[in-house]
C-alpha cells in the first residue's frame, strides 16, 4: 500500500474579511468558527488521514513562525489521541508568492526529500476553508486515494445546496464502476467517484441554477489528491516548464522561485490532464469567502442575527456583528454587517459584503496602513495588541506566556519603554541579565539586544512604548 502524505497550503491575501483579516494575517490564522483557528481545524482534519510525521505546510516566509505554532498546538491538543510531534521542516516556505502550482511544486519537493516514493500518495488541501463534518471529509479522500492510486489526478467536488455564481464548478462524466455503454444513472450510490468531464468557469446566475438542477456539476474545492509518479507524468506533458524545475529538491526550486510565471494547480494541470477524478464532498463545506458566507454559517437568533464578542441587539435583524474589544449596540436595524477591530470599523449591507474587495484596493491605493498592517496579533511566545500609534509613537500591550520567550531583538530607529503589569520575568538588556517584577520599568535605548522570559507562574504582561523616526523594523 502507498504511504500518505499531506500538503497544507497557507497562503493568502487577507482581504475577503477585512478588517479582521488583513495582508499581514490572512483568514487561515483566525478563529472564525469555534476556538481554532482555520489553520488548526485543517490540521485536524487532516491527522484523521495522514500521520503527523507525514504532513506538511508551504507557506510565505514571513509566516513560518505563526504557522509552526498553530500547527504543534492542533497537533499536541489532538481529542482522543496523543500529543504528536511535527516532522523536520514541516513549514516549507515560499521565496515569494507564485500562486498554486509551483506552491504545490515546492511542497511535493519536500516531501520527496522526506522520503516519498512514487507510487506514494499526497493530498493537497487548502488551510482557510470551513468543513462541518470532519469525518465525511475523511471518507471523501479515503475514496480519493482509490482513484489517486489507479493514476487518476483527483479532486473533491463539493456537492452544491445552492445556484452559486462565485465559484469554479467540475462537471462529472462516467463513474468509475460504471461499465463501457451502459447508462449513467442520475444518483449513483455512495462512495462512487467520477471521471472529470470539464472543468467550467464561474457561471452567471441562471446558468448556475441550470447546474445545481442537472445534479451533475460540482463546487472546485481546491482539494487535489494524486500519486507522484502521475503527478509528474501528467506535468510533463501539460507544463514541461514546471516539470523541468523538478527533482532537484527545494534548494534548488527555490533558487528559481521568482522567476517561476504564477499559475494556479487548475490552470496548469488539472484543466488539461488526461486522467482526471472527482469525489463528491458533502460536509459542510465553505471557503468562508465573504462576511455573509460566515453568517449564514454561524449559529443565529430567532431574529436571524449573529454576534461575537460584546454585543447588545435590539429591535435588530438579519445582522452579523464582531466586536470583540468593546461594546456595540445595535437599535432598529436590519441586514447590516458591522465588524469592529482595533482600528477600523467596517460597516455594510448584508448581500454587499463581496465589495470589501473594492474597498480594501481603493484604501490601500490611499496608502491606508490599516489594509496591510495588524493592530494585535498571535505570536508562538503570546502576543499583543496596539493600543495608540502615530508617526513617531506605538503603544502596546504585551503578553508573554507562562514559560514562554520573547525572543532577544534590537531596533535601530527606536526606543523603547516598558512597564511591567504583571509577572515575573528575566530580563536581557545588552549584556546583563536580571529579574524585573510588577510596577517596575526598564528603557531600552537604540541598538540594544534585549529580550524576555517569563518565569514566573502566571502569564507577564506590559506595556511598550516605542519612540522614534522609523517603527517598521519592529520584529515582535
Amino acid at each position: 500500500m502507498p504511504d500518505l502524505y499531506g500538503l497544507i497550503l497557507t497562503g493568502g491575501s487577507g482581504t475577503r474579511l477585512w478588517p479582521r483579516s488583513r495582508e499581514d494575517l490572512p483568514k487561515q490564522f483566525l478563529a472564525l468558527y469555534g476556538t481554532r483557528t482555520l489553520l488548526q481545524d485543517t490540521m485536524a482534519r487532516m491527522l484523521n488521514v495522514v500521520p503527523v510525521e507525514r504532513l506538511f505546510s508551504v507557506t510565505g516566509t514571513q509566516w513560518e513562525a505563526l504557522v509552526t505554532h498553530q500547527a504543534r498546538e492542533a497537533a499536541v491538543s489532538r481529542v482522543g489521541g496523543p500529543a504528536e510531534r511535527l516532522p523536520e521542516g514541516f513549514a516549507v516556505q515560499e521565496p515569494c508568492a507564485r500562486n498554486t502550482a509551483p506552491a504545490i511544486l515546492l511542497g511535493v519537493e519536500a516531501v520527496r526529500e522526506a522520503g516519498a516514493a512514487d507510487d506514494d500518495i499526497v493530498i493537497v488541501t487548502p488551510s482557510d476553508h470551513i468543513v462541518r463534518d470532519p469525518r465525511a471529509f475523511a471518507e471523501a479522500l479515503r475514496t480519493a486515494t482509490q482513484a489517486a492510486a489507479e493514476g487518476f489526478l483527483t479532486t473533491l467536488g463539493v456537492v452544491p445546496d445552492r445556484p452559486e455564481t462565485g465559484f469554479g464548478y467540475i462537471r462529472r462524466g462516467r463513474p468509475r464502476s460504471l461499465a463501457q455503454g451502459e447508462t449513467i444513472p442520475p444518483d449513483p450510490p455512495h462512495g462512487e467517484w467520477f471521471e472529470a468531464e470539464a472543468f467550467v468557469e464561474k457561471p452567471d446566475l441562471p446558468t448556475a441554477e441550470a447546474y445545481l438542477k442537472s445534479g451533475k456539476y460540482f463546487w472546485n474545492s481546491g482539494v487535489f489528491i494524486f500519486s507522484l509518479r502521475t503527478l509528474e507524468a501528467e506535468l510533463a506533458r501539460t507544463a514541461p516548464e514546471l516539470r523541468s524545475l523538478m527533482g532537484n529538491g527545494t534548494h534548488a526550486l527555490r533558487e528559481a522561485f521568482r522567476d517561476i510565471k504564477p499559475v494556479s494547480f487548475d490552470v496548469a494541470i488539472m484543466e488539461r490532464a488526461h486522467r482526471v477524478a472527482v469525489v463528491p464532498l458533502d460536509a459542510g463545506w465553505s471557503d468562508v469567502g465573504s462576511w455573509d458566507a460566515l453568517h449564514d454559517l454561524l449559529e443565529q437568533d430567532e431574529q436571524g442575527n449573529t454576534a461575537m464578542g460584546d454585543v447588545v441587539l435590539r429591535n435588530s435583524g438579519n445582522c452579523l456583528v464582531d466586536s470583540r474589544g468593546r461594546l456595540a449596540v445595535l437599535n432598529g436595524v436590519t441586514d447590516l454587517v458591522v465588524v469592529d477591530s482595533p482600528d477600523a470599523l467596517f460597516i455594510t449591507r448584508r448581500g454587499t459584503s463581496q465589495e470589501v474587495r473594492d474597498v480594501v484596493k481603493a484604501l490601500k491605493e490611499e496608502g491606508r496602513r490599516e489594509v496591510i498592517h495588524i493592530s494585535e496579533s498571535s505570536r508562538p511566545w503570546g502576543g499583543y495588541r496596539v493600543l495608540c500609534e502615530d508617526a513617531r509613537h506605538r503603544v502596546r500591550r504585551v503578553t508573554v506566556m507562562q514559560g514562554r520567550t520573547l525572543p532577544v531583538q534590537s531596533f535601530h530607529h527606536s526606543n523603547e519603554h516598558w512597564i511591567l503589569l504583571q509577572g515575573t520575568g528575566r530580563l536581557t538588556l545588552g549584556d546583563q541579565t536580571r529579574f524585573i517584577h510588577e510596577g517596575e520599568g526598564v528603557f531600552i535605548p537604540k541598538d540594544t539586544p534585549h529580550g524576555l522570559e517569563n518565569c514566573g507562574h502566571i502569564d507577564l504582561e506590559f506595556i511598550a512604548i516605542q519612540e522614534g523616526e522609523f517603527l517598521g523594523e519592529d520584529e515582535l
